[in-house]
């Protein structure tokens, strides 16, 4: 029993260390539109995210279509999605990644507040 719940112990503060929450903000446009944007600071920096970095800035439909989508999960690195395809996202920092996400916002909603 002593070793199961060690094992679930310390699997779990070794592969799911909790994030700092460090930004988070939601705006919901007058059309129903939705862009939401969070960011969490890693425990520690890796070869994988050496920012120690953790963003999902999404912009979409309470329906569920997603319109643009910037995110760094595990194994894809940093990339965004406008529409159905996928590219990657050359991060340099936090205000540039937000800086071009608005930027195609703007871009998609066609010049619309």
């Amino acid at each position: 029993m002593y070793l199961n719940f060690f094992c679930v112990i310390s699997y779990g503060i070794i592969y799911h260390m909790v994030a700092e929450l460090i930004f988070r903000s939601k705006f919901v446009y007058p059309d129903g539109a939705i862009r939401e944007m969070v960011l969490w600071r890693l425990p520690e920096k890796t070869a994988d995210n050496p920012f120690g970095l953790k963003y999902r800035l999404h912009y979409g439909y309470p329906d569920g279509r997603t319109v643009i989508r910037y995110d760094n999960e595990k194994g894809k690195s940093h990339h965004k999605h406008i529409g159905g395809d996928e590219e990657l996202y050359q991060f340099i920092d936090v205000e540039s990644l937000v800086a071009d996400f608005l930027s195609d916002i703007e871009r998609a909603r066609g010049g619309l507040q």
